[in-house]
């Protein structure tokens, strides 16, 4: 069974059929097939207009659970939301970017996932909706660990909603093995606010690969309250405020080279953010 709505609400009535998988871009849902046949029943979204597009509201930014990469790229947004952009043009290829969607990212759940950590550092919440209705999460609530979230199989993602509760420069930087096309070792979203004598208002800090859900780090954010916003503020970061982090051994990297890694990237954000 091949099913496309034109509509969210038909496409919410169809999550009723058991079994059935959802397909948007399909970057990620067709290779997680294998040399495996399709076999369950399959709910094409990407026709659903409800589901593209990126709206600005006096209390948040809507981004519709269908729009991609590339769109997102495109749109013009505050600076808070350049590290996400940043992260936009780490997923794969441009192809990959023209068809892949900021929701299917999250709910893949990768721990390398690029869009997590800006995501996060940005306080988005997931809008999911069911026959039932609606309900937001967290997007520290939704992505529970490796490859599982909180979405029920009657839900899908209708939109990530990022409210407007900061603004300044933002940073992602991104370690891996070579410089396109990787799965990263490390990476790191930074936003920081000013306030009126230049220091840091508010601090957001998020570090992806290095545990098995992506982790803010609210020490350092905390500890970065008051500092001037000028060269050397990377200089702030201890060992003690990445303690959140649990990195693995794998193929990529050692769990004491990510740790390390990941206290270099989270230094350079903030010197690129007070440079910017």
């Amino acid at each position: 069974m091949f099913l496309r709505p034109t509509s969210l609400r038909e496409a919410v009535d169809a999550l009723a059929t058991p079994g059935i998988q959802i397909l948007a871009g399909g970057t990620d849902f067709y290779p997680a097939l294998g040399d495996r046949h399709l076999s369950a029943p399959v709910l094409d979204i990407t026709a659903v207009r409800e589901l593209s597009g990126i709206r600005e509201e006096p209390s948040q930014f809507r981004i519709a659970g269908g729009t991609t990469w590339s769109e997102l790229v495109a749109t013009p947004l505050p600076r808070c939301f350049d590290a996400l952009k940043a992260a936009a043009r780490e997923v794969g290829s441009i192809q990959i970017q023209n068809r892949g969607t900021v929701a299917g990212n999250l709910c893949n759940a990768s721990p390398a996932a690029d869009g997590v950590p800006p995501l996060l550092a940005l306080d988005a919440e997931v809008e999911l909706m069911s026959r039932a209705g609606t309900r937001r999460l967290k997007l520290g609530d939704f992505i529970t660990g490796n490859r599982k979230t909180e979405r029920r199989p009657d839900e899908l993602v209708s939109a990530i909603l990022v409210p407007r509760t900061i603004e300044g420069p933002s940073v992602f930087l991104k370690l891996g093995a070579r410089r396109y096309l990787v799965i990263s070792i490390a990476m790191v979203a930074a936003i920081l606010e000013a306030d009126d004598k230049g220091r840091v208002a508010q601090a957001r800090i998020a570090v992806g690969s290095c545990s098995a859900v992506a982790r803010r780090l609210p020490d350092l954010e905390g500890a970065l309250q008051g500092v001037a916003m000028t060269a050397g503020i990377g200089n702030r970061v201890e060992p003690s405020h990445l303690a959140a982090l649990a990195p693995i051994d794998d193929i990529r990297a050692t769990a004491a080279y990510r740790r390390d890694a990941a206290r270099t990237l989270v230094a350079r954000a903030l010197e690129q953010c007070v440079a910017g």
